[in-house]
């Protein structure tokens, strides 16, 4: 069972009208760059539901933009930014769709850049929470809650292990894991107790046996000189 924090029922700190279509958009925008992993070059926003009726006038356009660039909540620039993101060439649009049977404040995100195409979908839920519910066709549920590690990989023995192994060795334990099959395709969703070094990240991203290994706050931040 989770911990329900504080800021999950007041919400959090922000820039908005509205916790569930500016403040959750941004946080869902933020974690799909962190998902994609690369520069973010192209966005296509599809719209589901109360989304699609309000996003204009709530500012989840603004917002899920927002996201992307790698803004927070409480980024005073978050108002531009529209305008910031067609000054770095991101290329961006918005449509209306039916994503069925999901919650009403619900977009998917078809992301591109250098790397291969990304599609996330995620909902947000109300207080600023969030819950990615899908990375390209895998059903996931990742809500940020915790230092996150998402792999990829084609899916065959010992490759658990030894993604705990690498983890293990950086004294950090596992809060939770995921694990989603679609063929020979699988995607990991790790949350720890604790943020990893870059050395065990750099370890897990340069293995041949991971396709994408996507890091959603899980790795310490090294000290500036």
């Amino acid at each position: 069972m989770r911990e329900v924090d504080i800021f999950n029922v007041l919400g959090p700190i922000m820039i908005g009208p509205s916790s569930s279509h500016t403040a959750g958009a941004v946080r869902l925008g933020n974690i799909a760059a962190k998902i994609y992993g690369e520069s973010v070059k192209k966005v296509d926003f599809y719209l589901h539901g109360s989304f699609a009726k309000t996003y204009k006038g709530h500012g989840t356009d603004i917002a899920l933009v927002a996201g992307i660039l790698g803004m927070e909540t409480d980024d005073l620039r978050l108002p531009q930014a529209l305008e910031l993101a067609k000054e770095q060439g991101l290329v961006f649009a918005f449509h209306e769709a039916d994503l069925g049977l999901v919650h009403p404040n619900t977009v998917r995100m078809v992301i591109q850049g250098e790397a291969p195409k990304v599609s996330v979908i995620g909902s947000s839920l109300g207080g600023g929470t969030i819950e990615i519910i899908k990375i390209n066709d895998t059903e996931v549920s990742l809500r940020g809650d915790y230092p996150t590690l998402i792999i990829e990989y084609l899916d065959q023995p010992g490759i658990i292990s030894r993604i705990s192994a690498s983890i293990a060795s950086a004294g950090v334990n596992i809060a939770a894991m995921k694990v989603s099959r679609i063929r020979k395709m699988a995607t990991m969703v790790l949350e720890l107790d604790a943020k990893i070094n870059g050395e065990v990240f750099q370890e897990l991203a340069s293995d041949p046996s991971f396709l994408h290994v996507a890091d959603i706050g899980a790795v310490e931040e090294e000290d500036a000189l």
